[in-house]
C-alpha cells in the first residue's frame, strides 16, 4: 500500500518523495525544497498531534524545542542540522533537517567490523555532540541544557566520506521530552528499554548523567556487539529489574577480536553504574579518558606481525590534527645501531623514487612513528653525520591540516628538507599524531634508490615535550572541526608559511656544530 504522504507538498514548499524511516518518534521522508531549487532535505513528522484544548501550550513548546535543536546543529557538527519546523493542517508537528546519506550505528555494529581506533573515533564524536547539548544553548537570553533521553545506536548516523573518514551525526535531540509532554500521564515512560537509565525507568527528573548511562550501554555494544544487560522478556518490568539490579556483563565474558585497554573497560563500567553519583559526572571527563587511550595496544595486536625481530608496517589509511611554535631544544642522540628498524623492507605499494611518507614500525617490541625516505645513496651518505630538526605547522580552516617538517643538515652539504602533509580528518593522520605525542620521538629510515630493499641508514629525531603536549591538544581539537572540500587551500597556505620559516630554520642549524650527531626540535 502506497504511503499517502508521498507526493504531498508540505507548507507549499517541501515535496515529499519517499518514506525513509519509521520509529516510535515518528516518520521520516526524503523531500526536496522547491523554494531552493530542489535541494534534498529530510522531513520528520512527530508521533503526536496538538489538540485544540492545549494547542497553544504545546505549539509554543514544540517551537522552542525545534529552535533549540536548530541552534544545536549550528553549534556542533556532530548534531543533525534542523533548518525549518512547523505544524501541518492535521495539527501534526514536523521539522526539516539536512538530508544525510549514511548508515546508522546500529547497522555498523551488526554488519561491519569495529576496531579500537574506530570505536575511539566514533565515540569521541558522539561525546562532543553530547557535550555541546549538555552545556546548553542560549535561547532568548536563557541557557537551556539539553538532555537527549534516547541515546542508542539507531539515533547515531555515520556518514562515510572517502577522503575525510567517518562523521557521526546525532539525531532526535529534545524529541523524547516533547513527546512525553503530550501524554496525560505524569510519569509516562518514553525511551528505549535496553538503553534507559535506572532513574529514567523510574520516571524521575533526568540530568546529563542519564545520557551518560545510555552512552555506556551503547559503548559496550559497540565494542562487543552485545548488550551489557540481559532481560528475560522485552517488557518494561523485565528491563526495569535489569537496569535496577542486574550487574552488567564484563568484557572478559565475551569473545572480542581485539584488545580493550583497561582504561576503556573501566570507563564503560563506570558509565553503567546504577547510581548517577557513581558515574562520570560530565561528558568532558569521558572525552579526557578517550583521548588518553594508548592506541598502540591495538596497533600491536591487530595490524603488526607477531613479535619476531623483524619490523612490520601498517597500511596507510587515515585521521587527526596539530600546530607549531618553535622553541629550540638540543640533545645528543645515540648513534645509529643495527636494531630491528634496519630489518624493515620497502613497501611493495610504494614506487622506487625520491619520496617521503610516514608509517609506524616495531622497534624492540614497541610501535613507534617513522618517516620512510628514499633518496640516491650519495645523498644519504652526504648527511650520515648531521643535525636533525623537526617542527609542526597546523591550520584549522578551511580544513584541519598538519605540516610535519623534518630537516637533516650538514654544514658542508647543507639541508635536506623532508616535509609531509597530514590530513587531520583521517584515521591515519590521527594514528600518526597520537604516536608522535606519546613516543616523543620518531625514526628516520633512509632507503637508497640503488639498493631499495633494506634501510641504508636509520636515525632518531626527538620531539620537544612542549610540542608533544600541543600535538595531543590539536588531535582532540581536530575532532571538533568540520571537514572541507577545500583541503588544498589549507595545504597551499601551509606551504606558504613553510617557505617563510625556512631561512629561520637554516639560521638555527648553521649556528651549531654538525661534526657530531645532534637533534633539534622546534
Amino acid at each position: 500500500m502506497s504511503d499517502p504522504n508521498v507526493g504531498r507538498k508540505l507548507s507549499n514548499r517541501y515535496q515529499l518523495q519517499e518514506l525513509i524511516g519509521t520509529g516510535a518518534m515518528g516518520r521520516v521522508y526524503r523531500a526536496k525544497d522547491t523554494l531552493l531549487g530542489g535541494v534534498p532535505v529530510a522531513v520528520k513528522f512527530l508521533s503526536m498531534s496538538i489538540q485544540s484544548n492545549k494547542k497553544m501550550r504545546l505549539q509554543e513548546r514544540f517551537e522552542r524545542e525545534a529552535k533549540t535543536c536548530a541552534l544545536l546543529g549550528q553549534k556542533s557538527i556532530q548534531i543533525v542540522r534542523v533548518m525549518d519546523y512547523g505544524v501541518d493542517e492535521h495539527n501534526i508537528p514536523f521539522y526539516v533537517m539536512e538530508y544525510l546519506q549514511g548508515k546508522s550505528l546500529s547497522h555498523i555494529i551488526r554488519k561491519q567490523e569495529m576496531s579500537l581506533m574506530r570505536f575511539l573515533s566514533l565515540t569521541r564524536q558522539i561525546c562532543l555532540g553530547l557535550q555541546c547539548a549538555h552545556d546548553g544553548i542560549a535561547v532568548d537570553g536563557t541557557i537551556y541544557p539539553i538532555i537527549h533521553r534516547d541515546i542508542k545506536p539507531s539515533n547515531m548516523l555515520v556518514i562515510v566520506d572517502p577522503t575525510f573518514g567517518e562523521l557521526v551525526k546525532i539525531l532526535d535531540f529534545g524529541i523524547a521530552k516533547l513527546l512525553q509532554s503530550n501524554t496525560q500521564q505524569t510519569n509516562y515512560y518514553l525511551g528505549t528499554l535496553a538503553y534507559s537509565s535506572p532513574e529514567q525507568m523510574e520516571g524521575k527528573e533526568l540530568d546529563n548523567r542519564s545520557d551518560i548511562y545510555s552512552l555506556g550501554v551503547m559503548m559496550f555494544e559497540m565494542l562487543t556487539g552485545k548488550l551489557p544487560l540481559i532481560a528475560p522478556t522485552h517488557s518494561f518490568g523485565a528491563w526495569y529489574k535489569a537496569h535496577q539490579f542486574q550487574e552488567p556483563r564484563s568484557f572478559a565474558e565475551i569473545d572480542i577480536n581485539f584488545y580493550i585497554p583497561k582504561s576503556v573497560d573501566d570507563l564503560v563500567m563506570s558509565c553503567l553504574a546504577k547510581k548517577p553519583s557513581d558515574r562520570p559526572q560530565n561528558i568532558s571527563d569521558i572525552i579526557q579518558v578517550l583521548a588518553a587511550v594508548d592506541i598502540t595496544s591495538e596497533v600491536v595486536r591487530t595490524t603488526l606481525t607477531p613479535p619476531t625481530h623483524k619490523s612490520s608496517h601498517i597500511p596507510s589509511n587515515a585521521p587527526i590534527p596539530t600546530v607549531v611554535a618553535p622553541s629550540l631544544e638540543s640533545q645528543v642522540s645515540s648513534s645509529p645501531s643495527e636494531d630491528t628498524a634496519k630489518l624493515a623492507t620497502w613497501p611493495k605499494n610504494k614506487p622506487i623514487a625520491d619520496i617521503v611518507f610516514p608509517q609506524p614500525i616495531r622497534v624492540q617490541d614497541q610501535v613507534i612513528p617513522a618517516l620512510w625516505i628514499m633518496l640516491p645513496i650519495l645523498e644519504i651518505q652526504k648527511r650520515s653525520v648531521c643535525s636533525r630538526y623537526n617542527q609542526f605547522l597546523f591550520i584549522s580552516a578551511p580544513h584541519p591540516m598538519l605540516l610535519w617538517i623534518t630537516v637533516i643538515y650538514n654544514r658542508r652539504f647543507g639541508a635536506k628538507w623532508l616535509p609531509y602533509y597530514l590530513d587531520l580528518k583521517t584515521n591515519f593522520g590521527q594514528e600518526i599524531v597520537q604516536l608522535l605525542s606519546q613516543r616523543g620521538c620518531y625514526r628516520l629510515l633512509f632507503f637508497a634508490r640503488e639498493q631499495p630493499n633494506r634501510p641504508t641508514y636509520t636515525l632518531t629525531s626527538t620531539i620537544a615535550s612542549s610540542q608533544c603536549h600541543r600535538l595531543q591538544e590539536w588531535a582532540l581539537l581536530s575532532n571538533t572541526l568540520p571537514s572541507s572540500t577545500n583541503s588544498q587551500i589549507s595545504k597551499t597556505y601551509l606551504k606558504t608559511e613553510y617557505e617563510k620559516i625556512k631561512p629561520q630554520i637554516l639560521t638555527k642549524l648553521s649556528s651549531i656544530n654538525t661534526d657530531s650527531p645532534c637533534d633539534l626540535s622546534a
